[in-house]
């Protein structure tokens, strides 16, 4: 049977320092049945860590809160092969959510939460990711995971991808989307992704996609930006790369030296061949904000 636990339930915790003791809140376990995961994550406000477990288990979550102290809503079911499970988790808080946007735009004195979220998933079944965060932070590792698409919207949230061990997505993703309205976002070692299409969205924040590793398979990048920043690293100029920019007199564009202009909005490096295996493409629309384009030799 699939379990919810609840925290007077879970036998075992880890004192830790000034943060009390981390208690398992969530366990969804595996059934013969599943062959992938669907799994929707919300976090309204707080910290949150996605790590790679070895564990058989679809989801864990452990936290140095006690249930009662925060807002939930949680469902699980399987339909045919797929679990569908759908988490949704917010700190509860003397501020309103208007006094956390402004304190998250102009700042103030009053230190981060310490309080937190960590999610384990396994490594042995495919996910569709679907993660929503609205203010706070959030550090997701996808080293070794099967994630056969990725959806990740921020609001005010600071959000960091990465694969921390360096072992790439077991299998091929289809699409890798990521959207920031004032928070901001940083996606690292993205050829590791595996992934043929990278969607990004920019409203007034920032993003930083690293591209600086060589691919292994040829990548489509697909953005727009509002009135935010968008930075991108390319790999070694021995990748080729070309660049369609649609863009506005009031935007800003600073591009690497590598990538010189064909014609009107559009950019190639001298590695670039119409045809080349490997190509990393780009089309992105800019109407007042930044995009800026770095590669490894600047």
């Amino acid at each position: 049977m699939w379990k919810y636990f609840l925290v007077a339930s879970v036998s075992s915790a880890v004192v830790g320092n000034s943060f009390g003791q981390i208690k398992k809140q969530f366990s969804v376990e595996d059934r013969e049945q599943v062959e992938k995961i669907e799994l929707k994550l919300s976090t309204k406000t707080g910290n949150c860590f996605i790590r790679p477990s070895q564990n058989s288990d679809l989801l864990n979550i452990y936290s140095n809160q006690d249930l009662k102290d925060y807002g939930h809503a949680f469902h699980n079911e399987v339909l045919g092969n797929t679990a569908i499970v759908s988490l949704s988790l917010e700190q509860e808080g003397k501020r309103g959510v208007s006094q956390k946007i402004s304190y998250q735009v102009f700042g103030g004195d009053e230190r981060s939460s310490d309080k937190f979220w960590k999610v384990y998933l396994t490594e042995n079944k495919p996910y569709r990711l679907a993660l929503d965060y609205g203010l706070g932070n959030a550090n997701i590792d996808l080293s070794g995971l099967s994630i056969q698409q990725l959806k990740i919207k921020t609001g005010s949230a600071d959000v960091n991808v990465f694969y921390g061990s360096g072992v790439e997505n077991k299998i091929k993703m289809d699409t890798f989307f990521v959207k920031v309205d004032m928070g901001s976002l940083t996606a690292k070692q993205l050829n590791l992704a595996r992934s043929s299409v990278v969607m990004a969205d920019v409203g007034f924040g920032n993003m930083l996609l690293d591209l600086s590793d060589k691919p292994n398979n040829s990548n489509h990048v697909k953005g727009s930006v509002g009135a935010g920043n968008l930075i991108v690293l390319l790999p070694s100029t021995d990748t080729p790369v070309m660049v369609k920019i649609n863009n506005s007199w009031l935007c800003s564009l600073d591009l690497c030296k590598s990538l010189k202009r064909i014609s009107e909005n559009t950019f190639v490096n001298d590695a670039y061949k119409e045809g080349a295996k490997n190509t990393l493409t780009f089309d992105l629309d800019v109407s007042l904000g930044k995009i800026v384009f770095r590669d490894k030799s600047e």
